[in-house]
């Protein structure tokens, strides 16, 4: 089952029970999405436009078949226009390692709501684990510390 999880809401499966607090969870959980997919429609759109501008100035394409060269580079599908000067074939390179970055940036904004929400499940029951390991070390080593304590006395 997937529980929504958001920075101070985590429903638990009491609540999920109640309708309105997962419709609150959902609504939260979208509100939070979108934010990140403009935030990263935001960095495409400025790789788009860098594309654009190196294009018409290195290449000497018209805007529109800037547009489309660009966007073809960012999409990952590669150049359509043959490239004749050596700056444009420069800008091109430069601007293929550069629309990589701006894909990865763009995936990572758009996916880390969704990853926060799967995760933010975990750690919860590494504490609780955690917190018997320790538990149980703990009792392990009682013991132990007995009997060197008796050893001592012994000695004496």
């Amino acid at each position: 089952m997937f529980i929504f999880r958001t920075d101070n809401l985590t429903l638990t499966q009491q609540e999920i029970r109640n309708p309105s607090q997962r419709i609150w969870s959902i609504i939260i959980f979208m509100g939070k999405f979108l934010k990140y997919l403009a935030l990263s429609a935001v960095f495409i759109s400025l790789g788009l436009i860098v594309g654009i501008v190196g294009y018409h100035w290195a290449a000497g394409l018209s805007w529109l078949d800037s547009l489309v060269e660009a966007s073809m580079i960012l999409s990952g599908m590669g150049p359509i226009n043959p490239l004749s000067t050596t700056s444009a074939k420069i800008f091109a390179s430069l601007y293929a390692l550069f629309s990589g970055l701006i894909f990865v940036i763009a995936m990572g904004i758009v996916l880390s709501p969704l990853m926060y929400s799967l995760l933010g499940q975990f750690p919860v029951a590494l504490k609780q684990e955690s917190e018997q390991k320790s538990q149980r070390e703990k009792e392990e080593s009682e013991p132990e510390q007995l009997f060197s304590l008796e050893s001592k006395r012994k000695r004496f």
